[in-house]
């Protein structure tokens, strides 16, 4: 029976940047099969999913409590699989109260443990840091301040690069894109990007959408608002979280395909904090990032969190490049103030883009994917 690798990825982004680090490990070492948890991007480069990560990718202390029957079944399978199998690495990636708990299992029973992509215990939490110590062989950082970070706390941590300079490009033109689907290249395209969690779909979009009719209303022509549906939401999920009910008055269009594409294309974004502010500053595009959590988790996470931003531009960058609402500050008004503001003052643009490269030059070079398979292999036993 070939070796196995067991790798838990709890989020879109998580799955996506696993499922590259799989082909590079499959590539160095063909014998290997993999198991775990993620989403449709692992599942492509034939991981066995042994639960399904939309089930249980959720953000707060107290939206945990809904999904805490999926939790514990993940769990358990999980464990399961590693007493059963004893795979020859156990694979983590962000995801960490759920991991924490996985990679102790694992401790116990002798299974090496690679962590990908650090929690941001440098933010908050930071106790937790010496939870990875005791529990992971190596981590593979994605942010070019996190290796000295850990290093200084003990933890054996390689800076890789991060994964998303490898993935993320435009390879369609935005002429040739609008004439895909048929989208008048001349009108100003505006990315409404809401998350890829239902409950933070359920927070946001409804603000994103008034933003849009608010928007559009200070407009000479009519835009078009453009929705890349990301892989673990149902296209029906974005009709009925406010979508539906606004088609009569925008133009607003689902596309399911061709994301990078959709981002690269528009003139300005407006975004659920995450991954795909990244994703965005590397298309060029323009962006007001927002976050909101349940009241009693962002008043209880204000004791805990360090840092002065909580958008990855602006901690990269280590100033203000993008403009962050959060909270109560989540408004139609707000947003769409910003969103003009973007796509009509040069001066905002410009100042934007050249914090875009500040934050880029700090990223450094493709490869991440590579790096972080040479690593995790080399913790096997």
């Amino acid at each position: 029976m070939n070796p196995e690798v067991m790798i838990v990825a709890g989020e879109a982004s998580g799955d996506l940047h696993g499922s590259h680090l799989v082909k590079e490990i499959q590539e160095l070492n063909p014998s290997l099969k993999f198991c775990g948890i993620g989403g449709p991007e692992l599942k492509k480069v034939g991981v066995e999913l042994l639960y399904d990560a939309s089930k249980i990718a959720v953000v707060g202390l107290f939206e945990v409590v809904s999904h805490l029957s999926d939790i514990i079944t993940a769990q358990k399978r999980l464990r399961e699989r590693l007493v059963k199998n004893r795979p020859s690495l156990l694979i983590l990636i962000d995801f960490p109260d759920f991991n924490f708990l996985l990679a102790k299992k694992a401790k116990k029973l002798g299974i090496p443990v690679f962590y990908y992509i650090s929690p941001q215990v440098w933010a908050w939490r930071s106790g937790r840091v010496h939870t990875i110590g005791r529990l992971v062989e190596k981590i593979g950082v994605i942010l070019p301040f996190e290796e000295q970070f850990y290093r200084d706390r003990g933890v054996d941590a390689h800076y890789v690069g991060h994964p998303l300079l490898d993935s993320v490009q435009a390879d369609l033109t935005r002429s040739a894109f609008c004439k895909k689907y048929s989208i008048d290249p001349d009108k100003t395209l505006i990315g409404i990007i809401p998350g890829s969690r239902l409950k933070e779909i359920r927070k946001l979009l409804p603000d994103f959408i008034s933003a849009a009719k608010l928007f559009q209303a200070q407009c000479k022509e009519k835009p078009i608002f453009l929705v890349p549906r990301a892989s673990t939401i149902d296209e029906q999920d974005l009709i009925a979280s406010g979508i539906g009910g606004s088609q009569a008055q925008l133009d607003i269009r689902i596309i399911s395909d061709d994301r990078y594409n959709v981002m690269a294309a528009c003139d300005a974004a407006v975004a659920a904090s995450g991954t795909v502010t990244l994703e965005l500053l590397l298309l060029n595009t323009p962006m007001v990032v927002t976050y909101r959590l349940a009241p009693m988790t962002y008043h209880i996470g204000k004791f805990f969190v360090k840092g002065t931003y909580f958008s990855l531009v602006n901690l990269i960058g280590d100033q203000n490049i993008v403009p962050e609402l959060l909270q109560k500050n989540v408004t139609g008004e707000r947003i769409s103030k910003e969103l003009f503001r973007l796509v009509f003052n040069e001066k905002a643009k410009a100042e934007m883009a050249a914090g875009f490269e500040l934050v880029r030059d700090k990223l450094g070079q493709p490869g991440a994917s590579r790096q972080a398979a040479e690593l995790a292999l080399s913790v096997i036993k």
